[in-house]
């Protein structure tokens, strides 16, 4: 995705006067610095204001999200804060216009929110977290998303193992990884249609601890970049860790908070591993997708190296013997 003209990538073209211009854009005065902060999918950026806190500029990807989808995030971010949510929503410009154009470029501007990582092995922490999942999520069952995807066996999977194999992976690991994906997807897919229909709703979609800030005991939830539908486990599945004894643990003080606002469908405990192994496919083939922005190969110097697919094709067989196992259960614990 290089500029066509000048062979970089169009993030080459985010210099501190092209961002302090585009911020000052929207109407505010900057102060004239600028800080970087960690964002790879798009390229993030904290932002003094003259006689004010600083702001948080996000320049979007370009030809990733369509204008509908980026104003669908910003829209539900928005429905959440107005319920009282810990959501931090984009802010709007004097024509109420939260997604903003400058030049070639998108972007939107938030107030900065300080925090830490959540400590998950805190099962109170997990209680909170899970009283807020449960409201998030009774708000996301509301409405369903017009414009944005949803996870799902083809894009997260199939599509994932296409490009991988058509374009990165090594010719000596090739054979092994094609009938690896093969079988891992045929399970995948199989285990789906016995499930049966998904019923999708609106999540935050990338719920790890790196975008939730805990401060004063509550957790606040950042960067809907990722939302779309999915199986409401989708936000829950990624903040369990450990033996499968102690993701249950965990798993019983999450629902206990979320059933507290929302009723969580137990069956979609069956999702987990299938959610799991589809996002480990997505990973690999977003890290070859974005290979011609120079910060991926600076962020990610492992990635693309034979060692790196050997690993990766050993935890693809750790995720086919796992989708043989028995789902975790919260029976042990209602018994």
């Amino acid at each position: 995705m290089n500029d066509a003209n000048t062979g970089q990538h169009p993030f080459a073209r985010l210099d501190p006067s092209f961002i302090l211009d585009a911020v000052e854009s929207a109407g505010y005065q900057t102060d004239g610095r600028v800080t970087a902060l960690n964002s790879y999918e798009n390229r993030v950026y904290q932002i003094g204001i003259e006689d004010s806190a600083p702001l948080i500029a996000k320049f979007y990807r370009p030809q990733r999200w369509s204008d509908a989808q980026i104003i669908e995030e910003h829209q539900f971010a928005q429905q959440l804060s107005e319920a009282e949510l810990p959501v931090i929503p984009a802010l709007k410009n004097n024509h109420h216009e939260s997604l903003i154009h400058y030049r070639d470029f998108r972007f939107s501007v938030y107030i900065r929110k300080g925090g830490r990582a959540p400590e998950l092995d805190n099962l109170h922490n997990l209680l909170i977290l899970g009283r807020f999942m449960g409201r998030m999520h009774s708000i996301g069952r509301s409405h369903s998303f017009s414009h944005r995807p949803a996870i799902d066996s083809q894009t997260f999977g199939h599509a994932s193992v296409h490009f991988v194999l058509e374009n990165f992976m090594p010719k000596d690991l090739r054979t092994a990884y094609e009938t690896l994906t093969h079988d891992l997807l045929s399970t995948i897919d199989q285990q789906l249609e016995a499930f049966g229909p998904l019923n999708m709703i609106r999540v935050h979609g990338d719920c790890h601890i790196g975008n939730i800030l805990w401060r004063d005991d509550i957790p606040n939830f950042i960067d809907f970049d990722d939302a779309r539908m999915a199986p409401a486990v989708q936000d829950i599945w990624m903040l369990l860790s450990g033996a499968k004894h102690e993701q249950q643990q965990q798993l019983l003080e999450i629902l206990e908070g979320y059933n507290e606002f929302a009723e969580f469908d137990v069956d979609e405990l069956q999702l987990i591993e299938i959610l799991r192994t589809l996002r480990m496919l997505y990973f690999s083939a977003w890290l070859a997708r974005r290979w011609d922005d120079p910060a991926f190969p600076m962020g990610f110097p492992w990635f693309n190296t034979v060692r790196y697919w050997e690993e990766h094709i050993l935890s693809l067989r750790e995720q086919l013997f796992a989708l043989s196992e028995p789902a975790l259960s919260i029976d042990t614990f209602n018994a």
